[in-house]
């Protein structure tokens, strides 16, 4: 997020390049400034973010003898009574100190745009500190991170009603056992904004495919990338319709899709592995790439983000999660989903970028999450503790009592089979990771993990879900299939 081991990134489209079976390892986090586009008018939908502050609640407690109720103690419970608000959905609490955990509850009751019915009350993950940078990092100490809970998707909404009650919120709460409320409560409503122009007019998106994306059209002609370490001098090319971050945030693709694509095509194994560098008479294990979309395909506003973008060394394993944002949503509505998740991440929690390096919704549709690169080793802040050489993927949803879809599963496979592919990975294998600090092994603690693991192994979670998490198995599997293992 700031000043690391520098890189370039500017990429011409017509230059010939050539991918890594394992990315080279420098000794630190690389962070790559960012080349010069030529000015050009922005073309990312817009969004926006409402925070409200909460306010101590003196709501009364019924009580079942009878006799007179009494308040909730002010510091134990904070709230926002129903009111009127613009156009939201997602919402979420933040709070002022990163480092203080929300021990409570955390509800909201929102309301249907343009009606009178308002939903009933649903509970937002409180304990969402794992889901970050990690501690020392420069991402973690920007002095911009604030405590928040995991977003919920809600759809489309112009009404909010919030909750906030400690664990012993109630008549007696403070006592000297309650845990107090964190400090700056506010609730954060975004709004995603509209969905960006489909890439070719009149085109017909495919099953299960976000409207505002153009299904690939035939097979593409391989293409190369360079290591992500690797210097590449030179002003990014003309780039119409996209402004200055949005040409930045493509061109460390554009050796893989135009420049400006909604979308990078798939390959097959034989064009994937003819791309891979490995040693003479050694066999490449790199599945088939996968159709990605972009960020551009999916509508992020570059101008949120920081402007340089954050590497690590390699990539080692992938952390599974869910994005805890539950299962409300319908696949075309995925790309308004990542734009929600993306704001409330960068303008909400205060992070660099959107925190996942990739993202997978219900349909199996794959998307690019954190800007850098898909093919390189990009920093992300998803496994407090982990993020350094890993990569983390969010299954869009909450799996906690509800099985994944078995598209969504099958994206998994897909995606690792080819990214870890590139780094000499094996799905089905083992991994030693040393922790930077976290709430299962302490800092410096070397951790021998599974190269596909859940986020709950590198750390005391519930994420993604136990009944996403007995998937991963499956995903392994499939993911060292495809592989050729």
């Amino acid at each position: 997020m700031r000043a690391l081991l520098a890189t370039s990134i500017g990429v011409t489209c017509a230059t010939a390049l050539t991918l890594p079976l394992a990315a080279p390892a420098p000794a630190a986090p690389a962070q790559a400034p960012v080349a010069q586009a030529p000015a050009a008018a922005p073309a990312e939908p817009a969004g926006s973010t409402q925070s409200l502050p909460l306010r101590p609640l003196t709501d009364a407690v019924p009580r079942s003898t009878g006799k007179p109720t009494e308040s909730l103690n002010p510091s134990a419970a904070q709230g926002l009574l129903r009111r009127d608000s613009h156009r939201f959905s997602l919402v979420g609490v933040v709070w002022d100190d990163a480092d203080t955990e929300l021990h409570g509850t955390v509800q909201v009751r929102t309301r249907a745009t343009g009606t009178t019915k308002w939903s009933g009350w649903q509970s937002l993950e409180t304990h969402n500190t794992d889901h970050a940078a990690d501690a020392g990092s420069p991402e973690r100490e920007s002095g911009t991170v604030r405590g928040s809970t995991a977003p919920l998707w809600v759809g489309d909404s112009d009404g909010v009603e919030v909750r906030v009650r400690s664990e012993t919120a109630g008549p007696r709460s403070g006592a000297p056992d309650t845990a107090p409320l964190p400090k700056g409560l506010q609730v954060e409503l975004v709004d995603p904004g509209d969905d960006p122009e489909p890439e070719t007019a009149g085109a017909t998106p495919a099953t299960g495919t976000p409207s505002a994306v153009t299904p690939s059209a035939g097979t593409a002609t391989p293409a190369t990338a360079t290591p992500a370490s690797a210097a590449q001098p030179g002003a990014l090319p003309e780039a119409p319709a996209l402004s200055t971050a949005a040409a930045e945030s493509s061109a460390v693709n554009a050796d893989l899709a135009p420049l400006g694509a909604a979308e990078i095509p798939a390959l097959s194994k034989a064009e994937s592995e003819e791309q891979a560098v490995v040693a003479a008479g050694a066999k490449p294990f790199v599945g088939p790439r996968p159709r990605i979309v972009t960020r551009k395909g999916w509508g992020a506003d570059e101008s949120l983000r920081e402007r340089a973008f954050a590497y690590t060394s390699t990539v080692k394993a992938a952390f599974i999660h869910h994005s805890a944002t539950g299962n409300n949503y319908t696949c075309a509505q995925a790309p308004s989903v990542l734009r929600s998740i993306y704001r409330y991440h960068v303008k909400s929690s205060g992070w660099r970028d959107f925190g996942y390096n990739f993202a997978v919704d219900k349909c199996g549709n794959i998307y690019e999450g954190r800007a850098g690169g898909v093919t390189k080793a990009v920093l992300g802040a998803h496994t407090l503790g982990f993020n350094t050489n890993s990569m983390g993927i969010a299954v869009l949803g909450t799996y906690s009592s509800t099985n994944p879809p078995a598209a969504a599963v099958t994206a998994i496979a897909k995606l690792t089979a080819w990214k870890l592919g590139l780094f000499g990975r094996n799905p089905k294998g083992k991994v030693t990771l040393v922790s930077g600090g976290s709430g299962k092994y302490k800092k410096g603690a070397k951790a021998k993990l599974n190269v596909i693991s859940g986020h709950r192994d590198g750390f005391a979670t519930e994420c993604p879900g136990i009944r996403l998490y007995n998937k991963l198995g499956t995903a392994r599997t499939s993911s060292a299939k495809l592989q050729g293992r």
